[in-house]
């Protein structure tokens, strides 16, 4: 229930935005930034996975590519009791993972060329246990959503300042839109889109590995995993925008500094390293 209300918060971030947009260019560009809205809202909700695994140019594989990667998705989609999901392939050296869909029923589940190369098939069970962990606790609508939304916001902004530094006409002036308001909402909007991600709780990451671990049954290959992924990061930095760097399982842009690491949507890996291996060392979990 609370993810459906975040989704919805989402969207209507998204509407208030796009109609402030048209309402700084001027009033004939308000109506086609309200029909605007109302259009990519839907296309946020149901077509929120294709846009983003379009976005990062993921392809299917199939089967017959990857026998052994299918394998570890079915057999930890029986154990959830959800369909298997989908699985694409992203050609980046950058080691990650990260899971889509509107629900378990249309999911999908993305590897890296590169974390097929750094993890082991026992550490990429734990990492794929995780993002089986995202599908299973529902979470990946509003992760997806944002996303869509936070990429959406950045391209009107862009827009925006070309058209404000370069195409304003003396018409729109006359209509009402203000060329300077218009750029400052075009260095607004990026912070915007920030805000957008920040609506997704970093307890989400939490669940999902706590989840992944009870799935597979080895916290401790999930930990191995995520340290090797993040030290991975800070040589080989992931070539995305940070509109969708929330949907991984570590910060793709690990290795930036400033704001971008300090509005980061992700827990620090060392706490959630040592929550793993606490439940590893715990009478709690059994290892499959």
């Amino acid at each position: 229930m609370w993810n459906q209300l975040k989704t919805i918060l989402l969207l209507g971030a998204l509407s208030a935005g796009l109609v402030a947009f048209g309402g700084a260019l001027g009033e004939g560009y308000l109506y086609v930034f309200t029909a605007l809205a109302a259009l990519m809202n839907l296309g946020a909700y149901f077509f929120s996975d294709r846009i983003v695994l379009s976005m990062h140019r993921a392809r299917p594989l199939e089967p017959h590519e990857a026998p052994g990667l299918h394998g570890i998705v079915e057999e930890l989609a029986a154990r959830a009791g959800i369909d298997k999901p989908r699985v694409y392939l992203i050609e980046d050296p950058h080691a990650n993972a990260f899971a889509t869909g509107r629900n378990p029923r249309h999911a999908a589940v993305a590897v890296t060329t590169g974390i097929l190369e750094v993890l082991t098939p026992r550490e990429l069970r734990g990492v794929l246990a995780h993002e089986i962990g995202h599908v299973v606790n529902r979470d990946i609508l509003v992760s997806s959503v944002a996303a869509t939304l936070a990429g959406a916001i950045t391209s009107v902004a862009n827009a925006l300042q070309f058209g404000a530094l370069f195409g304003w006409s003396q018409d729109d002036r006359e209509e009402g839109g203000s060329p300077a308001g218009a750029l400052l909402l075009a260095f607004v909007a990026p912070v915007a889109a920030t805000l957008v991600q920040l609506g997704i709780s970093r307890s989400r990451e939490y669940l999902a590995d706590e989840t992944g671990a009870r799935l597979s049954g080895d916290p401790e290959a999930l930990a191995r995993a995520l340290e090797k992924i993040h030290l991975a990061a800070e040589h080989v930095p992931g070539h995305v925008q940070p509109a969708t760097a929330s949907l991984f399982i570590v910060n793709p842009l690990a290795g930036t500094q400033g704001l971008v690491q300090l509005f980061s949507t992700h827990p620090p890996i060392e706490e959630r390293v040592r929550r793993l291996r606490a439940m590893a060392h715990g009478s709690a979990l059994r290892v499959a």
